[in-house]
């Protein structure tokens, strides 16, 4: 399923929101996503930026992995063959998610797995 996933402020869950519909379908933990791009939308950044209240403006979309299918072993498998970097967004410092490690821009990458509160991309070993 093609979804949207974002940081929800008042759980602290994941919130996962089908991208066809526009509805949040679930609430987890954890969660692996398939060819993730990370989005911004500048108006949204903008009016955090001019409110100093934050709003839902910030998320990783792609395919999500089936929590209790197969391929959720799989790919956690075939995930240690890939070079990973934790990725973070700060509204006030950033207008993009960055790696955490020197701060560079992150658009699309092979895989994300989003688990607790962190945010981890995975791109393919050179």
């Amino acid at each position: 399923m093609r979804v949207e996933v974002y940081r929800n402020l008042h759980n602290g869950m994941w919130s996962v929101r089908d991208c066809k519909t526009g509805r949040v379908v679930d609430h987890v933990d954890d969660i692996i996503i398939a060819n993730p791009t990370f989005v911004v939308q500048p108006a949204g950044r903008k009016k955090v930026l001019e409110q100093k209240r934050k709003n839902v403006h910030a998320f990783v979309r792609g395919e999500a992995i089936e929590k209790t299918s197969r391929d959720r072993l799989l790919v956690s498998l075939l995930l240690s063959s890939y070079k990973q970097a934790e990725v973070t967004y700060n509204p006030y410092k950033y207008d993009s998610f960055v790696r955490k490690a020197d701060e560079t821009p992150v658009r699309q990458e092979a895989w994300a797995h989003l688990q607790g509160s962190t945010v981890t991309a995975y791109v393919a070993k050179r």
